[in-house]
């Protein structure tokens, strides 16, 4: 059975009926309305727990390994991505006690140079090493037809990317057209399979600031996962505003009530504006607090970053040593 065939018989099963354009269309909008001062006052709450030094110890190492450390600029090189992949494996080259991230986010154009450079070190995170995951689709504008999307998919899966992170097509989305979003997240998926019959990991970037409403957040969230995704992440880091804590907090209660309805886990995760350690800790709490603390692992829980990583590890110096460092005690993204 095919991911398609397969992913169709799990939808079907959720809705009662073929995921056409109707079905899913009285699916989504017979979702709960999301009541958003109490979203948003719940995040607040969530957002002023305090973490004393031991936990905060554990917080600041948990954070770096759940971290997507990334560079998608157009200006990209070689040997940005190898400095990048220095980074991920040795955060702090003076602490060898500091944890590797959980992977390296590169064009897909990029992602040989970074197996390259990861070497032996290039692996499942939840193992230690570290993965490669790669932005496909038209990233980050997802405008493009079908064909050149699943290319772009196939071409970083046979280059090697152990996770492809897909943008959907919000206009699609947002003129109703949801069976046309949930198809192209299926054969995705699909092109996500190698040849061996493993799968990339596949992320569905929802790009939440272009989605307007926490009603469509909620909606684009269930599509997502009744397409396939094994990862709900909210941004490209591209549009403002990127990741927000109450945004994450109602795609967290979207992965846990599909938990509760199927026993599937699904990831979520974060992108774009996050870049204090202050911040990052507000998500874990968030996390703990609403899917359980077993979600923070790299398989279910991700932040996707680039300054956010010097923040934290400023932040463990100052435990180590007693007093801050200067942004001259770390590397230069």
């Amino acid at each position: 059975m095919t991911i398609q065939q397969l992913s169709r018989r799990q939808a079907v099963d959720v809705l009662g009926a073929e995921p056409d354009n109707g079905t899913l269309r009285r699916f989504l909008h017979g979702l709960p309305g999301v009541d958003a001062v109490g979203l948003e006052q719940r995040a607040a709450a969530l957002g002023t727990r305090s973490i004393k030094t031991t936990s905060k110890a554990w917080a600041l190492d948990r954070i770096v390994g759940l971290i997507d450390l990334t560079t998608l600029e157009g200006a990209d090189t070689p040997g940005k991505v190898r400095s990048l992949v220095a980074k991920a494996q040795h955060p702090d080259a003076s602490d060898p006690a500091c944890p590797p991230v959980a992977a390296v986010c590169v064009y897909g154009d990029m992602v040989p140079y970074a197996i390259d450079a990861l070497g032996a070190a290039h692996g499942d995170p939840d193992d230690g090493k570290i993965s490669v995951a790669a932005v496909a689709t038209a990233f980050p504008s997802g405008r493009a037809s079908l064909e050149v999307k699943l290319a772009d998919t196939r071409d970083a899966v046979a280059a090697g990317a152990d996770e492809i992170d897909m943008v959907i097509d919000r206009g699609a989305f947002l003129s109703g057209r949801y069976s046309q979003v949930f198809d192209q997240i299926v054969q995705v998926k699909e092109a996500c399979r190698r040849s061996d019959g493993t799968s990339a990991s596949l992320k569905v970037i929802l790009e939440t600031g272009e989605l307007n409403t926490y009603d469509n957040v909620k909606r684009a969230s269930w599509l997502a996962i009744l397409a396939g995704g094994d990862f709900i992440k909210t941004s490209t880091g591209k549009v403002a505003p990127a990741a927000t804590l109450p945004v994450t907090l109602l795609m967290l209660e979207v992965v846990r009530d599909w938990n509760r309805l199927t026993g599937e886990h699904i990831g979520v995760k974060p992108a774009g504006g996050i870049r204090t350690s202050k911040d990052a800790v507000k998500y874990l709490v968030t996390v703990a607090e609403t899917v359980g603390e077993h979600w923070l692992t790299p398989h279910l829980f991700r932040f996707g970053a680039s300054s956010l990583l010097n923040d934290v590890l400023l932040q463990r110096q100052k435990i180590t040593t007693g007093r801050y460092s200067g942004p001259d005690y770390v590397t230069i993204d």
